[in-house]
């Protein structure tokens, strides 16, 4: 016989004061009113002259109100968990170890919330940071501003940073007085939690007590092969490898599957890269033609048996370059684009290779910002895209990751109406999201030449884009001001080697 799961009542869980009793009593009220309000059989329509519009705006200010409530509830359980440990620590004997004492914590706060031991005691790991150690991130989830799963990015990111690693970390993207605040955004609770993630962790690499380059070093010791079973008769086979690896074998197999795509392709998008990619690793090379190492040509297995001959497009890949980086001046990260900071040495290497897929852009050493792009031709379309990555980074639209190399330039203000080819009034929108700009109500707001468009719903709300957070490149000795003749020794030195 199965056994049932029986939730205790209410009188079973409220032991303590009657005020919790009746709080949590109202809270079960407002939750009733504004589920009729969500069924329509509230005490009055949103709207009346237009019921249903009036819904569907209310629904959304509901949503709105409940992910701050979500986030208030999170700051209010983590309260409660961290406290509960911190008083049972106190009451429990001496007699008793620590690792029993916490043991029976974590039970204690499984049973209460229904849930495993394994995800109490992160649940308790967690709140006891965030107690303890953020207090900006869960000040964040008491006044609504970030979500849990905000909340959790940061204790995730600052895990292996020490005391002053981690409160500079959160300083950075929560401080109202911080020396060199985030840009990029008006706030992390603004950004989708996935994206805040890409930017905490960009931050954290940048700014690491221990350099990028000896983090580096030891992990290209691991790098590895890793092949995982999954369900329905299907498994994961992925790899570990250096950032401009692995980007460049991503760039290049997506490049190859838009190449492939047409009228009498059946297969979308990922089935084509998964399908180029198991090729490249079981045929050995021997499915190529046309050229050595694909660089006229490659042939790629279709869904009907035959083989497809498909032109090996080039695979652009940007590396954003510190000046005083490049020079070997400093060992300053630079940004690969759609991946993040790669060790100076990293960077360098390309440069000086010349990889083909790898395109430069220098930064200035002032601000942080695009310095020179170095074109290799005068058409002004090539030079605006380019401009146009460096700005954006991405697709613009509100939590999309789509990288920058795949999206395609777009007038905000179309071109029959008046509007100009200039970077201030152009987005790169990828192409489901360019799609939509032109199918539905979604419509861009104004641009900068250094910020992307935001976004207008159909409902009128205004959503800011992410943009790009530049960070002021580190100074080398010798060259601020006062030192300049060591600088221009360091220069004349490397220019005459």
């Amino acid at each position: 016989m199965a056994a049932r799961i029986v939730r205790p009542s209410r009188d079973d869980v409220f032991m303590g004061s009657a005020a919790v009793v009746r709080a949590f009593a109202d809270i079960d009220a407002a939750l009733a009113v504004l589920a009729a309000e969500v069924a329509g059989a509230g005490l009055e329509p949103f709207s009346v002259a237009d019921p249903l519009r009036g819904l569907a705006d209310g629904c959304l200010d509901i949503l709105a109100g409940v992910a701050g409530c979500e986030a208030r509830l999170a700051g209010l359980k983590v309260q409660a968990v961290a406290a509960y440990a911190e008083s049972d620590r106190a009451v429990t004997p001496a007699a008793v170890s620590a690792q029993a004492q916490e043991m029976a914590v974590v039970a204690e706060v499984a049973g209460v919330l229904t849930i495993g031991a394994r995800a109490a005691g992160v649940l308790l790991n967690e709140s006891q940071v965030l107690a303890n150690v953020l207090p900006l991130t869960l000040a964040g989830l008491q006044d609504g501003s970030l979500s849990w799963a905000h909340a959790k990015v940061v204790v995730e990111e600052t895990a292996t940073l020490d005391r002053a690693g981690a409160a500079a970390l959160e300083a950075h993207f929560l401080g109202p007085d911080a020396p060199n605040p985030a840009r990029g955004c008006a706030g992390p609770g603004e950004l989708v939690p996935h994206r805040f993630r890409h930017k905490a962790r960009t931050w954290r690499e940048r700014h690491h007590p221990e350099s990028l380059e000896k983090r580096h070093a030891r992990s290209v010791a691991e790098r590895r092969v890793e092949h995982r079973p999954d369900l329905d008769g299907m498994a994961w086979f992925h790899a570990y490898l250096p950032a401009d690896t692995a980007s460049a074998m991503w760039n290049r197999t997506t490049a190859l599957a838009r190449g492939l795509q047409g009228p009498d392709e059946s297969r979308t998008l990922p089935q084509l890269c998964a399908d180029i990619f198991a090729d490249a690793v079981l045929s050995n090379g021997q499915n190529r033609r046309n050229g050595q190492n694909g660089q006229h040509g490659q042939t790629v297995q279709d869904s009907g048996g035959t083989v497809a001959d498909v032109r090996t497009p080039h695979a652009e890949v940007l590396v954003t370059v510190p000046v005083f980086s490049l020079m070997g001046l400093t060992d300053e990260p630079a940004m690969l684009d759609g991946h993040g900071p790669i060790p100076a040495s990293m960077a360098r290497k390309l440069v000086a290779d010349g990889a083909g897929s790898f395109y430069r852009v220098l930064v200035d050493p002032r601000d942080g910002a695009p310095l020179e792009i170095g074109r290799t031709s005068y058409r002004v379309t090539k030079a605006i895209r380019r401009w146009l990555r460096m700005r954006d980074g991405k697709c613009p639209f509100p939590g999309c990751s789509n990288n920058s190399l795949d999206n395609e330039a777009d007038h905000l203000l179309a071109w029959h109406h008046g509007g100009t080819t200039g970077i201030s009034n152009l987005g790169q929108p990828c192409r489901k999201h360019h799609r939509l700009r032109h199918t539905s109500g979604w419509t861009p707001t104004p641009a900068t030449k250094h910020e992307p468009p935001g976004w207008i719903s159909p409902s009128g709300r205004r959503y800011k884009s992410e943009h790009q957070d530049w960070e002021p490149p580190h100074w080398p000795r010798g060259c601020l001001p006062g030192e300049r003749s060591l600088f221009e020794e360091a220069i004349l030195k490397r220019l005459s080697a």
